[in-house]
């Protein structure tokens, strides 16, 4: 017999649901004070519906979305707990009609290689003497610079 959607879940339940063993539930209440079951007789932990809304937009955030916890405490800091809870997983998209959306990537590796006098990427080049060790070293670098801010953006 299912629940009504207003009812309290225990953590077996909640466990079950959302596909994560009972002690991340614990653990995420320890790292998420927003996350506050109560607590009945022997500590038995009931979860509010609101409660099971975080737990799931928390979970999307660290397994779907990337985020670290860090992470997901900032985004609870900076947006609050309603904005977590809104966060889902997309839609499962029709299979007939197929929504892709086309845009152009840029392949700075070549256009970087071109712009310092190669007709092809630096890994496709023949012999190994016509690597430019020098300009290898260029281009990790920019690497690494676009890494350094791909990570301080996703927070």
């Amino acid at each position: 017999m299912d629940k009504s959607p207003e009812a309290f879940r225990t953590i077996s339940e909640v466990a079950d649901e959302l596909k994560v063993p009972k002690h991340v539930l614990r653990f995420w209440e320890a790292k998420f004070a927003q996350l506050k079951p109560m607590k009945r007789g022997g500590g038995r932990r009931y979860y509010r519906p609101e409660d099971v809304a975080l737990l799931r937009g928390i979970r999307f955030l660290l397994y779907d979305d990337g985020y670290t916890i860090r992470g997901v405490q900032k985004i609870l800091r900076e947006q609050g707990p309603r904005f977590v809870m809104e966060q889902r997983p997309l839609p499962e998209q029709d299979t007939k009609s197929p929504v892709t959306i086309e845009r152009a990537i840029p392949d700075v590796a070549a256009e970087a290689a071109q712009n310092r006098g190669y007709s092809k990427p630096p890994g496709l080049v023949e012999r190994a003497e016509d690597v430019d060790v020098e300009c290898l070293g260029s281009i990790l670098n920019e690497l690494e610079d676009c890494y350094r801010i791909l990570v301080a953006a996703k927070g």
